[in-house]
């Protein structure tokens, strides 16, 4: 366990955001394609993934990815980077452009991807903590019937995991590829490498998230102007 905590401790220096997933044998059913307003997405294909193993029933896919994962490094399985509470408004592309503007409310009225270099690291200001807070939540990205995981959401899902490592992720019905995530300079980091998913759940001013690697995996804090990968849970 000592040397897990460290070795998350180099990944939390070096890193800033979350993954998760879980194992055993997988059901899927296509449903239709994510179309909606108010802020969701409107892009991927809605098709339904169930885990044995903890009963939940997931999108096979990131929002924003045209595939399920073929392997932990597959471009196309890795789909957009979301700020922590924003709508599906554009930000989320991975090569948006940026600002320095914080917003003042809830939907900025823009796709720009937001910068915050200064406590509370946030694109919001005020902070809002009501965002993202179930199926109704205020800026959901997720299809209609779908929400964002809950922290011990993503944390069951990991520990049905036969292993507990990138291995783990994508062998598991979810098939997580390694997403990597956009920092608040905007830039990207960790692609390839890192897997980085946002729950709805808030922890002071930050967020947590599943992240995992070669090295591992577990939930951590996250400041919410980083992009992150956003994996919907069925409501």
């Amino acid at each position: 366990m000592r040397l897990l905590a460290l070795s998350f401790l180099m990944i939390i220096l070096t890193a800033s955001i979350v993954y998760s997933q879980g194992t055993g044998s997988d059901k899927q059913a296509v449903n239709t394609t994510a179309s909606s307003t108010n802020g969701r997405d409107t892009e991927t294909a809605v098709v339904d993934v169930t885990n044995p193993v903890t009963g939940q029933t997931w999108m096979d896919r990131n929002l924003g990815a045209s595939r399920v994962a073929a392997s932990s490094t597959d471009s196309e399985a890795y789909g957009d980077l979301y700020q922590w509470g924003r709508a599906a408004d554009g930000h989320q592309k991975r090569d948006s452009d940026t600002t320095s503007t914080l917003s003042r409310s809830d939907q900025p009225g823009h796709g720009n991807f937001i910068l915050a270099h200064n406590e509370p690291n946030d694109w919001r200001s005020p902070q809002n903590d009501n965002l993202w807070q179930g199926i109704n939540g205020v800026n959901n990205p997720c299809p209609s019937g779908y929400r964002l995981p809950t922290e011990s959401e993503w944390d069951s899902e990991r520990q049905s995991w036969a292993r507990n490592d990138a291995i783990g992720a994508l062998a598991s019905p979810l098939k997580l590829p390694l997403t990597g995530v956009r920092r608040s300079t905007g830039s990207l980091f960790n692609v390839g490498s890192g897997g980085y998913y946002w729950s709805s759940t808030v922890t002071g001013s930050s967020t947590r998230y599943l992240l995992f690697s070669s090295n591992g995996a577990g939930m951590l804090t996250g400041s919410r102007v980083s992009g992150g990968s956003v994996r919907c849970i069925k409501d």
